[in-house]
């Protein structure tokens, strides 16, 4: 991925006259995540090639998920850098059209994918259990400012913010910056600017970002199907539905010309 940092995908060769997947796991998590892996082995019985990365988060080889605790190094911009990394392998393996399928987490960082100049090959977008980056009780302006003036400052010492999940995720200034920038406000506009079809799937139980959070999406009236019951990793029996819905969406993309 960069020099020094190689990472590793588990590839699941289908029929190739379907689009191939780029699937990605959520936050700090790798693609051994249940979600993710029966996820991966749903679409690929269904005849979809499946690559399912596991983001470097600048750490060579990384094979398990990333402690809240650990210093992170890593940045949104290397996430979107990787990713991007995969596109070209999945085309180079002479697959022409590919959607992006995240969880959690990886729906957001796919759409920071998106909404800067993403391959001609991509060609639609599922997001499941999408959020937004959460930063606990802190003000978001003050944070971003604070941390602006130390990059500007070239001030290299760690921060120790909430972040997602993580009560404290000690890291660096900019990268820290780099996810606290997304906000809902922001994930809402690149939704609505996405470059290509967008579908959400989302549990109607799903209380990671509040209840707001679904009433906000449909709002912006984003193709989006709830399932009822779910919770944000859609696990039980939900595993089903929310295989059910990416193959439907799947089952009606068409390849789009070159944008």
């Amino acid at each position: 991925m960069r020099p020094g940092i190689p990472a590793s995908a588990e590839y699941l060769a289908g029929e190739r006259g379907k689009p191939a997947v780029l699937l990605v796991h959520g936050f700090l998590q790798t693609r051994d995540f249940p979600t993710v892996t029966t996820l991966a082995r749903g679409l690929h019985d269904a005849g979809y090639t499946v690559l399912s990365p596991t983001l470097s988060l600048n750490i060579p080889g990384r094979k398990q998920s990333l402690a809240c605790e650990a210093v992170h190094k890593h940045s949104l911009d290397d996430d979107v850098a990787e990713i991007g990394r995969w596109i070209h392998w999945l085309k180079s393996q002479g697959h022409p059209t590919i959607v992006l399928l995240g969880h959690s987490f990886g729906s957001m960082q796919l759409l920071a994918y998106l909404s800067a100049k993403p391959d001609a090959a991509v060609q639609g977008y599922l997001g499941a259990s999408l959020i937004a980056a959460q930063i606990g009780s802190t003000d978001r302006s003050t944070l971003i400012a604070q941390l602006e003036e130390r990059v500007l400052n070239k001030q290299r010492d760690l921060v120790n913010q909430p972040l997602s999940f993580c009560r404290k995720y000690p890291s660096t200034p900019e990268g820290l910056l780099s996810y606290v920038r997304w906000d809902q406000a922001r994930v809402l506009a690149s939704l609505k600017r996405s470059p290509v079809d967008v579908q959400l799937i989302m549990g109607d139980a799903d209380d990671m970002m509040g209840g707001g959070w679904l009433k906000a999406l449909q709002h912006m009236q984003v193709p989006m199907a709830v399932v009822k019951g779910a919770n944000h990793f859609m696990n039980g029996e939900h595993e089903f539905d929310l295989l059910d819905n990416a193959l439907k969406y799947l089952d009606v993309v068409k390849p789009h010309p070159p944008r």
